[in-house]
């Protein structure tokens, strides 16, 4: 046992020599002020690299996974009072009630479209595929199904209680809805008497400067993040993990690139009329960090710099966007995943799927997307209530457990993406959307080198 422990010790001795020597070469770009988005695709691709060779030679990467798990903390560490803060700001910004309502009767549309049209774009690729075809029959031993919670208790659970407790818990959505309240009481008690509301709001507006910088601090270490993230991973699936699911992972990656590539960049094109590669060119590192960090709350720093910074959109359409698309925009996790999963699973067991089926999909797929809203886990929560809508057996989940985490890095960067792209069609018809200043370019990078 003594021996295993030092090698043990060695193993992640020499991974953390290597990735040493290759984050000095991301700071070296950094200080030579390479673009932040160009030093975080280098990050991705290193990592892959490091991981496959850590994989192939069995290396241990517990040291490197500590580096990744320190990025995520410190972006876990903004997320709350970054959502109180910008909530606040951004409805105590917007005076008039009506566009308050225009603006999320907006959001939610396009939130909850996107992922219907996910939905049919995933059964469509999955049934002209069929990637559980021949499939053999394997369930995990330590396969244990997620419970899933009624649509009341989900209800309940997002309704604050005690907001102290729920931001030490991480819990965004009872903050978000904390944070309406105090917002609109100050609209309200605001029109009355300005006066006995003033401090609060310069309060308010002051912490969003500050947790802007802070934000700012934090996203410089994200090369290095993506690079521990990205090699840990790489590092933990061989292809012999990868092999019997290998057709599940094309056809998820299949449909969920479709999606992106013609939902997105179709509503980009015709409806926000935006060059769409100069868009996802602009929006590069909001897909890259969620591609990596598979959080969408991790993503939620970088994104409103995005969207800000990059694409200006104005910041009180961003603000309310953003922190709202984290929490219920699932078009990858509610949409296609589930989608995929049912006909997977229905091949697998021999089931022949109507056309009535194919219609409760859809519409589960995106009554389940708004009920998970908070809710850890939404991929896993979405699939068991559409497989049980349907009918299939919840025991076909086990099947999918070994990858999930590898297609959930492409599910979530289409989550993220989908918010960007909402964020921009309803910036644009709200007149909130700088086309100008988005078409010349100006700082356009996010300039995250160090100082």
């Amino acid at each position: 046992m003594e021996n295993n422990l030092l090698t043990a010790l060695e193993n992640n001795w020499i991974t953390l020599l290597v990735s040493a020597v290759l984050l000095g070469g991301l700071y070296f770009l950094a200080k030579k002020r390479v673009g932040f988005g160009t030093r975080v695709l280098v990050a991705l691709g290193l990592g892959l690299v490091a991981g496959i060779l850590f994989n192939n030679f069995e290396l241990e990467t517990e040291g490197v996974g500590t580096i990744g798990s320190i990025y995520i903390n410190l972006i876990r560490m903004i997320v709350i009072p970054l959502v109180f803060v910008l909530v606040i700001n951004s409805i105590i910004s917007i005076t008039n009630i009506e566009f308050l309502r225009k603006l999320s009767v907006k959001t939610i549309a396009w939130f909850l479209a996107t992922t219907g049209v996910a939905t049919i774009i995933g059964l469509l690729v999955a049934s002209a595929i069929n990637p559980g075809a021949g499939f053999e029959l394997t369930t995990p031993e330590n396969f244990e199904a997620r419970e899933v919670p009624s649509f009341f208790k989900v209800i309940l659970d997002q309704v604050p209680s005690n907001p102290i407790s729920d931001a030490a818990e991480g819990k965004v959505v009872p903050i978000l809805i904390f944070a309406l309240f105090i917002a609109v009481a100050i609209v309200k008690v605001g029109a009355k008497n300005p006066d006995s509301v003033q401090p609060f709001k310069a309060f308010i507006q002051s912490a969003t400067v500050i947790l802007h910088q802070v934000v700012k601090f934090v996203l410089r270490f994200t090369p290095y993040g993506v690079y521990a993230l990205i090699a840990v991973m790489a590092a933990k699936y061989g292809w012999e993990t990868l092999e019997p699911l290998a057709m599940l992972i094309a056809v998820s990656y299949i449909a969920l690139i479709l999606h992106f590539i013609f939902v997105f960049g179709g509503l980009v094109t015709f409806v926000a009329k935006v060059n769409p590669l100069k868009f996802f060119r602009k929006a590069y590192p909001t897909i890259a960090v969620a591609f990596t960090t598979r959080s969408s709350f991790a993503t939620l720093p970088i994104n409103l710099e995005v969207m800000t910074k990059r694409l200006r959109i104005s910041p009180k359409i961003a603000s309310f966007v953003a922190p709202l698309g984290a929490t219920m925009n699932f078009n990858g996790c509610g949409g296609v995943w589930p989608a995929v999963v049912s006909v997977f699973v229905a091949q697998v067991y021999g089931v022949a799927l109507t056309a009535t089926d194919y219609v409760l999909i859809v519409v589960v797929s995106v009554i389940s997307s708004i009920g998970v809203a908070g809710v850890p886990g939404p991929a896993s929560i979405s699939t068991t209530v559409v497989l049980t809508a349907v009918g299939l057996p919840l025991e076909g989940i086990a099947l999918v457990v070994a990858v999930e985490s590898l297609i959930d890095m492409g599910r979530t960067a289409v989550n993220a993406t989908g918010t960007t792209v909402t964020a921009l069609l309803v910036a644009d018809s709200e007149g909130e959307f700088d086309r100008e200043a988005f078409n010349r370019g100006d700082e356009d990078d996010l300039e995250l080198n160090p100082a």
